[in-house]
């Protein structure tokens, strides 16, 4: 493939985005096509956090490596406090960043628009409208989940609250997942994310309402309900000749609390190299070198996490209640002996298949399809 070949990609998230770019940027020739009408339409203003622990290296100075500009709104945290499932709250401290704060969306300042507006100024053509069911040259599809693992439901509201980050860990919040209430200059986000038992959101998402009226104090105004999904699972396939898979297409997001934005933009860029490079079976290798086994160490994280329970949740909170959050999630990410072996006995084993959309449900899974009544 020649520096002016058109490698085309299939959706203009941050994994297609990224892809474009650096393709760009390598002096190639980057096409996308988007079925929606503009980036971010998953999304509705809502925030979420761009983890900053599974490298030592500083996630933006990884971002800016990739050829990806911070021209976005990005706000560090250092802090959280999070609730067992019995109501005791545990502060978090780190002295690095812990996460950032994003924007998701179509509107200014949001990690999508900064995304398009640095493709397009690179030269990217973006065909919106438009989506792709061939790529007979090969390209990269990223496409977006294909399946639901995990579910947010919440609200994005207004409020007079200070900026800060809490969540909680419990089944009767957030089934197997979490929730969280995130707030950043007069703009909130409330979210339940669950694993499970994805048709009673409703049910859940009143009671975290509940929940963090009576612990925080919570203040919403002109609240709006949201809804998103999510695929967490690995693929085992992430090529098919010259056809890459990356971002959530390719299952490359966290399987444990479900942060997949850098990972996404992190394979979509991999997957750009590969083909630019003419060897699209150099996308595994770099895939082993850097995001493979994060993303199984993360699988595992979450086949223990789910067999925890109320009383597992206040244990692990306990336990690490006076180290760095950032060290310690660190620790916790990286692949080790016993995490490979736990995953090719059980996890690998033992993955989820595809759940099918309900006819006549109106939960978030089925909306996001479309399928709603």
């Amino acid at each position: 493939m020649t520096n002016r070949d058109i490698i085309e990609i299939s959706g203009a998230g941050p994994a297609g985005l990224a892809a474009a770019l650096f393709i760009q940027h390598a002096g190639g020739q980057a096409r996308v096509y988007e079925r929606r009408k503009d980036v971010g339409t998953r999304f509705h203003g809502d925030f979420q956090g761009l983890e900053n622990w599974t490298t030592e290296t500083d996630v933006l100075l990884e971002l800016q490596s990739l050829g990806i500009q911070i021209n976005f709104d990005a706000q560090a945290f250092h802090d959280v406090v999070c609730f067992d499932s019995y109501g005791k709250p545990h502060h978090f401290h780190s002295r690095l960043p812990l996460f950032y704060l994003v924007k998701r969306g179509s509107a200014s300042g949001s990690l999508d628009m900064a995304l398009k507006q640095q493709a397009l100024d690179a030269g990217v053509e973006i065909r919106f409208g438009e989506s792709v069911s061939n790529l007979s040259a090969g390209g990269i599809v990223t496409h977006g989940p294909q399946r639901a693992d995990v579910i947010a439901a919440g609200y994005l509201f207004d409020t007079d609250m200070a900026d800060g980050a809490w969540a909680v860990v419990s089944d009767e919040l957030a089934p197997k997942g979490y929730a969280y209430v995130l707030v950043h200059k007069g703009r909130g986000t409330l979210a339940s994310c669950m694993f499970a038992d994805f048709h009673n959101e409703r049910d859940y998402v009143s009671r975290c309402v509940d929940f963090f009226q009576q612990h925080i104090h919570l203040r919403m105004q002109n609240e709006k309900r949201f809804g998103g999904v999510g695929n967490s699972v690995f693929h085992n396939i992430v090529h098919k000749g010259s056809i890459l898979y990356a971002g959530e297409a390719a299952g490359f997001q966290d399987a444990l609390f479900g942060f997949g934005m850098r990972w996404a933009m992190l394979s979509g860029t991999q997957a750009a190299n590969a083909l630019l490079m003419n060897k699209p079976d150099e996308y595994e290798r770099q895939l082993d070198q850097r995001l493979r086994k994060f993303m199984q160490t993360s699988e595992v994280n979450r086949w223990i996490y789910q067999r925890l329970g109320s009383r597992g949740y206040r244990s692990i909170l306990n336990r690490h209640k006076n180290e760095d959050a950032r060290e310690w999630l660190h620790r916790a990410y990286q692949p080790r002996w016993w995490t490979a072996l736990v995953y090719a006995l059980f996890v690998r084993r033992h993955k989820k298949p595809f759940l099918h959309v309900h006819e006549g449900c109106d939960c978030t899974w089925c909306k996001c399809m479309g399928h709603t009544t």
